[in-house]
């Protein structure tokens, strides 16, 4: 209660959240930066804001961020950078209204990392790269990972949640067991003497990963098939 005089303060989360709201803002207004470190030249990054995608007699827009963690080598990253968007676009069926379209992308993306992933091994070379793929339209994000680069979501109440699956072996436990399960082993490397070292490895191969693009060289229980999660950011009342 408050006597004559006072004010009542509101929060300036609840006050953003009421203006949002009420103007009724079809797209958000997206702020980003880019920091990058690569000790051995083998990790590149994708930025593509305001794509444009033809509907009806207009057109929509989204954006699209990567990450892309080599390894064995900087081919498999370069090969999945340029040319991963490509062949996720090239698997939504033409003629989409924009809800359809953003339905249809999580089968798409996964089209289009196995595409990629088939594609980049007939070039013969034996590196490898991690991919965190996100594809952001109006207010619904679409996520894409293999390896273990992550993608985190905070919202605006401070919550934090992954959006992407950590494919270590080492902390997977689905993971191995769908290697085990497919007549893969899991270890660690023998030092010799029965002692162990490192984290859990896929063998043959020695991956600690268990999904990637790339890797012809690893054998067949290191997939390229991602983990997609979409999720739709809404504006709530308090």
């Amino acid at each position: 209660m408050s006597t004559r005089g006072e004010h009542q303060t509101v929060p300036l989360s609840i006050l953003l959240k009421r203006e949002l709201a009420s103007e009724k803002i079809e797209d958000p207004e997206i702020v980003h930066g880019l920091a990058s470190h690569s000790k051995k030249g083998e990790d590149f990054t994708l930025l593509k804001t305001e794509c444009q995608r033809a509907l009806g007699d207009g057109f929509t827009t989204f954006s699209v961020f990567g990450l892309f963690d080599g390894h064995n080598g900087s081919a498999a990253a370069i090969y999945t950078k340029e040319n991963l968007l490509n062949n996720v676009l090239s698997a939504i069926p033409a003629d989409l209204n924009r809800d359809e379209w953003v339905a249809a992308l999580p089968r798409a993306l996964v089209a289009g990392f196995v595409k990629t992933d088939k594609d980049f091994q007939q070039r013969a070379k034996t590196s490898g790269t991690t991919v965190t793929f996100v594809i952001l339209e109006g207010w619904v994000v679409t996520v894409a990972s293999v390896g273990d680069s992550c993608c985190i979501f905070e919202s605006a109440e401070g919550g934090i949640y992954h959006l992407s699956a950590d494919h270590r072996l080492e902390c997977n436990e689905e993971e191995r067991h769908r290697i085990t399960a497919s007549g893969g082993e899991v270890g660690r490397l023998n030092a010799g003497g029965g002692a162990e070292i490192g984290p859990l490895r896929c063998w043959p191969g020695g991956l600690c990963l268990s999904r990637s693009i790339g890797d012809m060289d690893v054998g067949e229980f290191i997939v390229p098939v991602p983990y997609v999660k979409q999720v739709k950011v809404c504006l709530t009342l308090s």
